[in-house]
């Protein structure tokens, strides 16, 4: 069974309330490239009266966690997950609607595939760019993911 930007946007409304609330949406699911969306709004603005980072990490992880997920459903292994590192970058005021894209989805199969042989964990460096509505880029991000077959017990 496929993980959809459907069925993604409905688990963050009962585990992640707050990115939901904030307004992060998953768009797009694909095999390799993932793209959520946000726009500035009062709810979610710093007092600098742009988007607070904490809700363009929230989006960025997004993109990433989304792939990480859906390839590993479709593995159909027991194989935990787990974010061990992030950086993030600001290059402009993040104001109206900001896209997130990661595109590094093929990066995971051969992790996936190294974990699920060897039993070993593995990490993946996937990185998150968000640009605004005019095509600027405001933030970049990288996340560090650990996965892992889950020990039988």
């Amino acid at each position: 069974m496929s993980v959809t930007a459907k069925q993604m946007n409905r688990f963050l409304i009962f585990k992640l309330p707050s990115a939901f609330l904030y307004g992060v949406r998953l768009k797009k699911l694909g095999n390799s490239k993932s793209i959520v969306t946000v726009t500035h709004r009062w709810i979610n603005q710093n007092p600098f009266n742009s988007m607070y980072f904490a809700v363009q990490s929230m989006a960025a992880e997004l993109t990433t966690g989304a792939l990480v997920i859906k390839k590993i459903k479709e593995s159909g292994k027991q194989i935990s997950m787990l974010v061990t590192n992030h950086h993030g970058t600001f290059t402009k005021k993040a104001v109206g609607k900001i896209t997130f894209t990661c595109t590094d989805g093929h990066m995971l199969d051969e992790a996936l595939k190294r974990t699920i042989e060897t039993g070993e964990g593995q990490t993946i460096l996937m990185k998150s760019t968000g640009l605004n509505e005019k095509g600027e880029q405001v933030s970049v991000y990288e996340f560090e993911w650990s996965v892992k077959l889950k020990s039988k017990k």
